[in-house]
C-alpha cells in the first residue's frame, strides 16, 4: 500500500496520552475485541468476520464502550447498504471522481497536533460544483474514512476539520440537497468511529452563517458547539499549530496539492480493495425483528431551495 507518511502514527509520550484519552487498557483490549467479534458472529444480518484492526479502530472511537461500539458497527454496515451512492463504484480513476478532484480536495494532513488529533482540510477549487457532485464529494470522504479505519493502527485523540469557504457562493444554496447532507452526517456521526473535536471555517463570507444554520439541525448538540468561524487565519493557529499546516494556510508542511496527490495515489492502490468491500454490508432481510426502514432513518426530502432563509 501507499507510503505510511500520509498518516503519521502517534508514538512515545503522545501514544501514552492517547491511550488514556481513548480509555484504552492494553491489558483488556484483546478481551474487548473478542467480545465484539463474538457479537458480530451472532448477528445474522452482519458479516461474520471482519478484520481485527478495523474493529479496534471502532472500539477506540467508542472509548471502549462495547454497547456503543455495537451500535456504531451496526449503523456502519446498515449505511453501506442504505447509501449505495456513497459506497459503490469507488474507483478514484472513474470519470465522475476525476472530474470532482479538479473541483475539490479533502485530504487529511500527515502529522498530528500536539494533543494527538488528526487534521483534515476540505476546500473547493471551482465554484461550478453541480448538485450531483455533492454525492461524489461525500463518497470521496467515505473512501478516505475507510482507508483510515485500516491505517490508523494506533488510534488518534480525535479529528479536527478545517473547511475553506473561499469559493462558497449564494448560488450554491440551491444546489445543496438536504437528503444527501443528512445521509452524510448520519454516516459521520453515527456510523464511523470519529471523535469530532473541532470544525474550523476559514476564508469565510456572509453566506457561511446561512449555510451553517442550514446544516445545524442535522448535527448533534455537542458538535454544534465545536464550530469556529475565523475571519482572520491567525486565530486558526490558536487551535492548530501553524507549522503543521500546508503553505496555502501559512504553514510549512508543503503544498496541499502534494498532500492531496499522495491521497489520490493511495486510493488508486486501494482500487481492488474498494471493489471487494462493496458486498460487505448489512442484510436487512436477515435482521432479527423489524428491518431498518430507510425512509424513517433519513426522513427528509426536497432541497434547501424550499426552505425559507432569514
Amino acid at each position: 500500500m501507499a507510503s505510511a507518511a500520509t498518516l503519521v502514527q502517534p508514538s512515545g509520550e503522545m501514544w501514552k496520552k492517547i491511550r488514556v484519552e481513548l480509555n484504552e487498557d492494553v491489558n483488556t483490549r484483546d478481551r474487548d475485541l473478542e467480545a465484539i467479534k463474538d457479537w458480530m458472529r451472532k448477528q445474522p444480518h452482519l458479516p461474520d468476520e471482519w478484520d481485527e484492526g478495523r474493529i479496534m479502530t471502532f472500539l477506540r472511537g467508542c472509548s471502549f464502550s462495547l454497547e456503543k461500539c455495537k451500535r456504531k458497527l451496526d449503523m456502519y454496515f446498515t449505511m453501506r447498504a442504505a447509501c449505495p451512492e456513497f459506497f459503490t463504484n469507488r474507483d478514484i480513476n472513474s470519470q465522475e471522481l476525476r472530474d470532482l478532484m479538479t473541483k475539490a480536495q479533502g485530504p487529511p494532513l500527515p502529522g498530528l497536533t500536539p494533543n494527538g488529533r488528526r487534521v483534515t482540510i476540505c476546500r473547493g477549487l471551482d465554484k461550478n460544483i453541480e448538485t450531483h457532485q455533492l454525492n461524489e464529494a461525500f463518497k470521496l470522504a467515505m473512501m478516505i474514512g475507510d482507508i483510515r479505519l485500516l491505517e490508523e493502527v494506533e488510534g488518534v485523540a480525535g479529528d479536527i476539520y478545517i473547511l475553506d469557504a473561499s469559493i462558497v457562493a449564494p448560488s450554491h444554496l440551491g444546489k445543496l440537497s438536504p437528503s444527501a447532507v443528512k445521509k452524510f452526517l448520519i454516516c459521520v456521526q453515527e456510523a464511523y468511529p470519529v471523535k469530532l473535536k473541532e470544525v474550523h471555517i476559514v476564508n469565510t463570507s456572509p453566506i457561511i452563517e446561512t449555510v451553517v444554520n442550514l446544516v445545524k439541525p442535522f448535527l448533534k448538540e455537542k458538535i454544534k458547539n465545536r464550530i469556529f468561524i475565523h475571519t482572520d487565519i491567525n486565530t486558526l493557529y490558536e487551535h492548530v499549530p501553524k507549522e503543521m499546516l500546508p503553505a496555502e494556510y501559512g504553514g510549512n508542511s508543503g503544498s496541499i496539492n502534494d498532500i492531496n496527490e499522495a491521497w489520490v495515489k493511495k486510493m488508486e492502490e486501494y482500487k481492488d480493495w474498494f471493489k471487494a468491500q462493496e458486498s460487505i454490508k448489512a442484510n436487512e432481510a436477515l435482521r432479527p425483528g423489524k428491518p431498518t426502514n430507510y425512509d424513517e432513518l433519513f426522513g427528509i426530502d426536497g432541497s434547501f431551495r424550499q426552505l425559507s432563509i432569514d
